[in-house]
């Protein structure tokens, strides 16, 4: 009986052990685990130089609409070798102009080339709250993992502290005759699976660790339990109405085809041309020198403007390729909005059902524990009256074993599906969480690119902005 006590007291462990884990005294929360995810994301980081670079095609859309002043400087040197040697004659001229051409009309294209470049950074904004929920869902279940890692390591742990104790059992009763050699066998081949699965779970947490680290950009300590589970959605098409009208990899398709569309009007008006004028002024001065007979010096200057209509009438067919292609760009980016709705419904759909087979999983799981433990004592007790044998027992503790672990895994798979409905829905970001953090503004270097400036107070406030995202 003291021996049954002793039994009962480390099966008891088995479910203690996923129980003691998350307490009041570990550090790391799974709030913690979503900011360390944000604040040190390099893919972040990397896509969010691609907005700024996409800012500033709207820059370089809005400067092709303005004039463009140029200076220009020239010298020449020439010498004019004659029939006769001494009669070689020299030439020195310089000359300095300044330029200016400006776009007068052309027919809309230079409006429809800014708003297009607007669109493509809208889609690249919405393509990085995208990037934002992957991040933050990769965390998730990088926090889970560590977690389920970590439980089974102890469920492990206690399940060979368990079998050892079977072995010993089995070899005093070997002793006094109870038993035969197979039963000690048995347990002893027993351990020895125990402890290779003890060390594949090891290994298992180690690569969960690593995987945390790069999930987050820190080590993980000992995680708390995760919080309630977030609210998603009341039905499933709820949810889905949802996600047509948030996810971010919609909005960004959407924002694609307004640019591919007004791409489309731009090479259409390429052939009704361009009116543009220009102004130049410019000073020359030269001098040239004739052996043997002086030299002389000449200084004149010239001020001009000009109007003119460049209208193209034949390319070798360029133009209406041009046409074509850009139309089919439309078109592409139209039935890939298209299939982009269709696949993120279905993700939703996906997201909604595993969150739901989780559930249903855990709650199977508890009753296969219940009875398991049930069938374990029982078992174990008959064991002592010489009902059972010894791999009766085991075979029973590690029916419960893989119970208390299937219930573990069935947990960890619930927190990351409710955490991949709300992502599936494009509600998975830091202002939906709530997270308290100051988050990346898009608007502040747009706003100050946006009307491409050279030098004036608006060049110091992106001085600024550069200044603050951490940038020369």
């Amino acid at each position: 009986m003291q021996l049954l006590a002793q039994t009962r007291r480390v099966a008891g462990a088995i479910g203690l052990a996923v129980l003691l884990l998350p307490s009041g005294a570990l550090s790391q929360s799974l709030t913690d685990a979503l900011i360390a995810a944000y604040r040190n994301s390099n893919l972040l980081e990397q896509n969010r130089a691609v907005l700024r670079a996409a800012d500033e095609d709207v820059a370089q859309a809005v400067a092709d609409l303005r004039p463009v002043v140029n200076f220009i400087a020239r010298t020449r040197a020439e010498v004019f070798p004659g029939a006769d040697i001494g009669a070689r004659s020299t030439s020195l001229s310089a000359s300095l102009n300044l330029s200016a051409d400006v776009t007068v009309h052309d027919f809309g294209r230079g409006r429809l080339a800014v708003e297009a470049a607007q669109a493509n950074v809208l889609a690249v904004r919405a393509g990085l709250v995208e990037l934002e929920q992957r991040v933050l869902l990769n965390a998730v279940a990088a926090f889970m993992e560590v977690r389920s890692a970590a439980d089974q390591v102890a469920l492990r742990e206690s399940n060979v502290r368990l079998i050892e104790q079977e072995l010993n059992a089995a070899r005093e009763r070997f002793e006094v005759g109870e038993v035969t050699r197979t039963d000690v066998s048995i347990a002893e081949a027993r351990l020895a699976g125990a402890r290779s699965e003890l060390a594949a779970a090891q290994g298992d947490l180690t690569v969960a660790r690593e995987e945390y680290r790069l999930a987050t950009g820190t080590a993980p300590g000992q995680l708390r339990a995760p919080p309630a589970l977030p609210a998603t959605a009341s039905t499933l098409d709820a949810a889905q109405n949802l996600a047509r009208h948030n996810h971010p990899a919609i909005q960004a398709v959407q924002q694609e085809v307004a640019a591919a569309e007004l791409n489309a009007e731009r090479a259409a008006r390429a052939r009704q041309g361009t009116v543009s004028a220009g102004a130049s002024a410019g000073v020359s001065a030269s001098r040239s020198t004739l052996r043997g007979l002086g030299s002389g010096s000449s200084l004149d200057g010239s001020i001009g403007a000009e109007l003119s209509y460049r209208r193209p009438l034949y390319q070798g067919g360029a133009l209406p390729s041009q046409v074509r292609q850009a139309r089919a760009r439309r078109d592409a980016s139209r039935a890939e909005l298209h299939q982009t709705v269709a696949e993120v419904l279905q993700g939703v759909a996906r997201a909604w059902s595993n969150a739901e087979v989780a559930a249903a999983r855990i709650e199977a799981s508890r009753l296969q524990i219940d009875a398991a433990e049930t069938s374990f004592e029982g078992i174990r007790e008959e064991a002592t009256l010489g009902a059972r044998t010894t791999l009766d027992v085991l075979n029973a503790e590690q029916e419960l074993l893989d119970a208390r672990g299937a219930l573990v895994d069935a947990q960890a798979a619930q927190q990351v599906a409710a955490y991949a409905v709300l992502e599936a829905m494009g509600l998975l970001t830091v202002d939906h969480l709530n997270l308290g953090i100051p988050t990346y503004d898009p608007e502040a270097y747009f706003n100050a690119v946006r009307n491409a400036p050279a030098r004036s107070p608006q060049g110091e406030a992106l001085d600024r902005v550069l200044q603050s995202l951490g940038r020369d």
